[in-house]
C-alpha cells in the first residue's frame, strides 16, 4: 500500500512516520501534487499555525490535490483544522473539506492554553475509526484552536469547553491529538485508518 504523508513543515512528521514504520508500513514522504499520485491513503500531519500551514500547502501545490483526493485522508493536529473551511488562526481560508471553522479555544486562570496533556475521548457516534476504542480513551493533545462538535465529529473533548477531537466525513477524516504520542489508543486509531476502506 501507498501511503503518503505530506511535508508541509510539521514538527510532527518524523513521529508520525515513526508511529507508523511501528505498525509495519513505511509511508512516503510527500512534497508535491505529482509524488502525491498513486497513494492509496494520505496523512496530513502539523504542527504550528493554520496560516504558515496553508501558505505551505499552497506553495508545494498540494491544496487542490488534496480537495480533489479519491483515497481516506486523515489530518492530524494542525492537519485536522486545515480540512474545515477556515481558522480564526490567522483568519485563514482552509482546505474547505468539512464544514466549520476552527476557533481559539477560551482559557482562565484555572484553564491553561494550550491545551496540552492527557485527555478523555468521548465516543459519540459507531465509526470503523473508533473499532477497539473504548469509553475510557486517553489521548495527547497539544493546540491553542479547535473544531466545532458538528454532525461530522465521531469523538469530542472538554477542556473548559466542548470541541471535536476525532472528525470523519465520506474518506475524510481527522484527529485533533495526537496518534503519534497516545500509546495504545493512538496505535489503534492509526491501524483502524490503514484498514478503512470507506464507500
Amino acid at each position: 500500500m501507498k501511503l503518503a504523508l505530506i511535508d508541509a513543515g510539521g514538527a510532527n512528521l518524523g513521529s508520525v512516520r515513526y508511529a507508523l514504520e511501528r505498525l509495519g508500513v513505511t509511508p512516503t514522504l510527500v512534497r508535491t501534487a505529482e509524488e502525491l499520485q498513486g497513494a492509496e491513503r494520505v496523512i496530513l500531519p502539523g504542527v504550528g499555525a493554520a496560516e504558515e500551514g496553508m501558505r505551505r500547502l499552497h506553495a508545494q501545490g498540494l491544496v487542490e490535490a488534496l480537495r480533489g483526493l479519491q483515497v481516506p485522508l486523515l489530518g492530524i493536529c494542525l492537519g485536522m483544522q486545515l480540512l474545515f473551511e477556515s481558522s480564526e488562526e490567522g483568519g485563514v481560508a482552509c482546505l474547505g473539506l468539512l464544514s466549520g471553522c476552527v476557533r481559539k479555544l477560551q482559557g482562565s486562570a484555572e484553564l491553561r492554553v494550550p491545551h496540552m496533556g492527557w485527555n478523555g475521548l468521548d465516543l459519540l457516534q459507531p465509526s470503523p475509526l473508533l473499532e477497539g476504542i473504548n469509553a475510557e480513551a486517553q489521548a495527547y493533545f497539544v493546540h491553542s484552536y479547535a473544531a466545532p462538535v458538528t454532525e461530522e465529529c465521531i469523538a469530542a473533548c472538554t477542556h473548559g469547553e466542548r470541541f471535536a477531537a476525532m472528525v470523519q466525513c465520506g474518506r475524510v477524516a481527522g484527529a485533533q491529538f495526537h496518534p503519534e504520542r497516545s500509546a495504545a489508543v493512538g496505535a489503534r486509531v492509526l491501524e483502524n485508518f490503514l484498514a478503512w476502506n470507506p464507500a
